[in-house]
Formats: C-alpha cells, sequence, structure tokens
C-alpha cells in the first residue's frame, strides 16, 4: 500500500496540474475563486490519508447546522479552519484544525504536500489544503459543536468511471444551482470547494491505486 503514498508524495513536488474543469459549477465559478482580494480569511485543511483494511481512505467532515452564520453548514469537507496568529504556517493550521475536530493527533501525521490554495468567495476564505497520511487509521473524536458526522471513505471510491454526477442542488439560501458536479458519500453530497480539491488530488493519483 505504501508505493501509492510514494507516488503521490512523488507527484506533489512537481508542478500542480490545476483543477480540471468537469468538477466546478461553471467557467464563471473558476474565475471567481481565481480572484483573491486583499483581505481574505486564511485556512488550513489536512486531506488525510490512512490504511482501513486493504484500502487508503480520506476522512471528511459533515459540518453542523448550529452556527447561523456559517455559511457552509451542513457540508461535508475536509477538516480544517481559519488560520490564527499563533500558528507558525498553514500546516500548523490545518493540523491544529483537525486535531481540535476530529482527534487526529499531529504527532501520528506525516505531510508529503499540498494541492493549489483555492479562494471561496461566498465566505472570504483563502485555503491552503495539505495532504498527509497517517500509518494507523486514527481514532476519530469529532468535535459536538463544529462536527455531526466523521465519514471516513474509501478514496477509490472516488476513482470510479461514474463517480462523478450531476443533480439540482438546493443551497442554504434556498438558491437552486442547476446542474451541480458532485460525489455522493454514503447519501452526502460534496461539492464545491471540496471537489475542486477532490479533483486536482484524483488529476494528481492519476490510475494509481
Amino acid at each position: 500500500m505504501q508505493d501509492f503514498i510514494d507516488h503521490l508524495q512523488s507527484q506533489l513536488q512537481k508542478p500542480l496540474p490545476g483543477r480540471p474543469p468537469e468538477y466546478s459549477i461553471s467557467p464563471a465559478d473558476l474565475k471567481a475563486r481565481s480572484f483573491i482580494p486583499d483581505n481574505p480569511k486564511l485556512a488550513g485543511v489536512l486531506v488525510l490519508f490512512y490504511p482501513k483494511g486493504k484500502d487508503w481512505h480520506l476522512v471528511l467532515i459533515e459540518r453542523t447546522s448550529l452556527h447561523e452564520g456559517d455559511r457552509h453548514k451542513g457540508q461535508i469537507s475536509f477538516p480544517g479552519g481559519r488560520h490564527e496568529e499563533s500558528d507558525g504556517s498553514m500546516t500548523e493550521t490545518a493540523l491544529r484544525e483537525a486535531e481540535e475536530e476530529v482527534g487526529v493527533d499531529p504527532e501520528k501525521v506525516e505531510i508529503i504536500g499540498s494541492l493549489s490554495d483555492l479562494y471561496i468567495p461566498v465566505s472570504n476564505f483563502h485555503v491552503f489544503p495539505k495532504v498527509a497520511f497517517a500509518k494507523e487509521a486514527p481514532s476519530f473524536v469529532p468535535q459536538p459543536s463544529e462536527v455531526a458526522n466523521i465519514l471516513e471513505v474509501p478514496f477509490h471510491l472516488f476513482q470510479q468511471p461514474n463517480a462523478l454526477m450531476h443533480m439540482d442542488l438546493r443551497v442554504s439560501n434556498g438558491l437552486i444551482l442547476p446542474n451541480v458536479p458532485h460525489f455522493k458519500v454514503f447519501d452526502k453530497v460534496v461539492w464545491g470547494a471540496t471537489l475542486l480539491m477532490l479533483g486536482e488530488l484524483l488529476a494528481e493519483v492519476g490510475n494509481h491505486k
């Protein structure tokens, strides 16, 4: 199994391929995400691989719906959150947030690279995804105020030929977005920024399993 991680780490040292356009809502969406204003909020997220059974898994979270001001409440995302001044780097932000949200021990995680940073216009977050792996499956502990559910997803599910689907999607403000690309994970819809990160990750991995 280690050859998968070795391959991914090698790929992440090369120039990043960017995000395939089929994972974005529209060309206008991609353009909006490419414009970064002068005052974004900074955030780090952890894209964490770990072995479970015979497969590499990724951990995703379903965010709680408790916070009225959260533009991403109820959505599926990678563990992560806002950068704090006490964080020495975006990697430290991603590790700290993953520990707080799902109980991942930073000492048992190895960072192997980064995906392209990503601006999220709706919440004014500039996100820096850090890719890592753990040699053993973590004992996840959700933070109740932030995490409604932890999703442990075999990575090969995203690699299936028909994994990327489309649907009309009603978002939190009641607006219906047409023909939105997404993955379905345990009956949960993965779309938006998380889908874009997964798209680039899949481009990096290629056909390697």
